[in-house]
Parts: structure tokens; C-alpha cells; sequence
């Protein structure tokens, strides 16, 4: 869909988020960002869309931002303030934003550009509300995009035992995009958690001059300070989001593997599941989905140091 010379054409869906903020930093360095659409989820809509506007301003972008779903479909609103701060991105001294969103119509905006530009990549790094009301609102599209390269899921969880947080904030969305019909990337804990942003790393960051860099070490130092509290054996905040951008513009640091998923709905404990079918079993169902397993962490990490120096005068 695009040459080796072109970038990725992509709409990023985001929540940010320390990890979304990074996903959108290398998302502008390494493809062609149409636009930026935001949902809530790590915090409440405003703070998404306001935290949104202000990476965007300071990498310079020029990307249109459209503020999108306040609430999942069905389940109840629930953020992630306990990782992420009541900001969304506690831990640094944030300027303001430079104006409100372009538009409060984040679901026609991804319809009206996937009918106009066929071969987009969606990237949704939050809950998959706003990607299910456009395929829900908008049939035709699934067969004009290039597919959907999503941060969520993996075979364990990090919200409950079983479920990990985008999914679980809004497991009918995520239902009905995985049962979409295209091509479908999904870069879930099991690879994040091993993209840490450990001290070393993040000394990376911090030895870059200007602004850009300075901020994001401090968001950086916030997230994995409460991530390696939290856990047992983590070394720093699993930079899950620039995953789901990374798969498209640099595969060949992941490893991946077509597998059937389904999302589970009904279980007491295990409703937001994301069911992987790694049976060897020849009936077992066939593949809907590329589940990434592996990364080459140092390498991926160095993206994300280049992209931020990029931006970072």
C-alpha cells in the first residue's frame, strides 16, 4: 500500500497517556499522521483531547485533533488515574494547550478520511470506541483501509487477571473490531512489558537537549516510578503504545504470529479477555488476528530516543 520510500499513512486514536504521548511522537517522525482522533480511557475526554493538543503543539505538528467518545458503548466510564495521574499525564511541567480540538467528531472524521484516502493504517492505543462506532456507522470502510494496528489485549491482564485495560474499558468495542474482517495487528502485554523504560534508558532521553526531551524524561521517571511500585519484577513503565505504531513502521523488530482472538463478554472473571487460540490442534479456528509477541527491546527504545531528538531543539 505505500513503497519503501512513502510513509504509512495513519490516523492515531489515543487516550494519552504517558505511553500515547511517546506513540504519537514516533508516529510524526516515521509516518504520515492524516490526523489524530482521542477517546477516553487513561483519563476523561477533556484531559485526553487537552493532553492530545499539547504533544502535538510541542512536536510542532500540524495533524488535525478531533475530540471523540466520552464513554465506552455499554460498560460504565472508568479511567486510569491510578497509573497515569489525574491529568492523564502527571509528572512533568506541561505547557498549555494551544487551542481546543479541531472538531468534536472524532467518528466521522476517521470515516470521512478512510473514504477519501484508501490504504490508511487506523492506530488505536486506547479503547476501541471510537474505531467500532465508525465500523459500525460506516460499513464500507473496512474494506478501504489498510487495516488496524491496535495496543490492547495479550494472554494475561493487567486490570483484572485476565484483562488488560483498553479492552477492558470497552469490551463490546473491542468485540466488534476484532470481528471487522481486515487486517488486524494487535500488540498487546505480552510484548509491552517487555519494552521498559528503564533507567538506563531513560537516561537516553534525559542527555537530549531541549524542552521535548526534558518533559518527556520527567513523564517517563512518573510512569515507571509507579509501574516498578506496582509490580514485581519490572525494571520501568512498559511503553505500550509505541508498539502499536513500531509494528507498521519497523516490523522487522517484532515478532509476530497469526492466531484467532476473541474477546470475552460474559465471564464473571474474565470479561475484557482477549482469547488467543495457541492450540496445535488442526480444527483450531482460523487466524483474524497478527498477535506480536516479541520485540528486540534496545533497538525499539532507540526509535523512540531518535524520535523524541528529532523534535527535541
Amino acid at each position: 500500500m505505500t513503497s519503501s520510500n512513502s510513509p504509512i499513512s495513519m490516523i492515531i486514536d489515543c487516550d494519552p497517556g504517558h505511553d500515547d504521548a511517546m506513540a504519537l511522537v514516533v508516529a510524526a517522525r516515521h509516518a504520515n499522521v492524516l490526523g489524530v482522533t482521542t477517546v477516553a480511557g487513561n483519563a476523561p475526554i477533556s484531559a485526553t483531547t487537552r493532553n492530545a493538543r499539547i504533544v502535538l503543539d510541542m512536536i510542532g505538528s500540524t495533524a488535525p485533533l478531533h475530540q471523540g467518545a466520552h464513554r465506552p458503548l455499554v460498560a460504565p466510564p472508568r479511567d486510569a488515574s491510578y497509573v497515569h495521574g489525574k491529568s492523564g499525564l502527571d509528572g512533568a511541567d506541561l505547557p498549555k494547550p494551544s487551542r481546543p480540538a479541531d472538531s468534536e467528531d472524532a467518528v466521522g472524521f476517521i470515516i470521512d478520511t478512510c473514504r477519501a484516502i484508501e490504504g490508511v493504517w487506523l492506530v488505536p492505543t486506547g479503547p476501541l470506541t471510537n474505531i467500532a462506532l465508525a465500523l459500525r456507522s460506516a460499513p464500507d470502510i473496512a474494506r478501504r483501509i489498510a487495516g488496524i494496528s491496535l495496543m490492547g489485549g495479550g494472554s494475561f491482564g493487567n486490570r483484572s487477571a485476565a484483562a488488560e485495560f483498553n479492552v477492558w474499558a470497552d469490551p463490546e468495542a473491542a468485540a466488534m473490531v476484532f470481528e471487522y474482517g481486515g487486517k488486524l495487528i494487535m500488540s498487546g502485554l505480552d510484548v509491552t512489558h517487555k519494552l521498559q523504560a528503564t533507567p538506563q534508558r531513560i537516561a537516553k532521553v534525559r542527555a537530549l537537549p531541549g524542552q521535548l526531551a526534558s518533559v518527556l524524561a520527567d513523564l517517563f521517571v512518573f510512569f515507571s516510578d509507579v509501574y516498578v511500585s506496582r509490580h514485581d519484577n519490572m525494571q520501568g513503565g512498559a511503553v505500550h503504545d509505541p508498539c502499536a505504531v513500531l509494528a507498521l513502521t519497523h516490523p522487522q523488530l517484532f515478532t509476530t504470529k497469526p492466531q484467532h482472538v476473541v474477546i470475552e463478554l460474559n465471564g464473571e472473571h474474565t470479561r475484557g479477555m482477549t482469547m488467543i487460540d495457541q492450540r496445535g490442534l488442526i480444527e483450531r479456528l482460523n487466524p483474524n488476528c497478527e498477535v506480536v509477541w516479541d520485540v528486540q527491546a534496545e533497538e525499539a527504545f532507540d526509535v523512540i530516543v531518535q524520535a523524541i531528538g528529532h523534535y527535541s531543539k
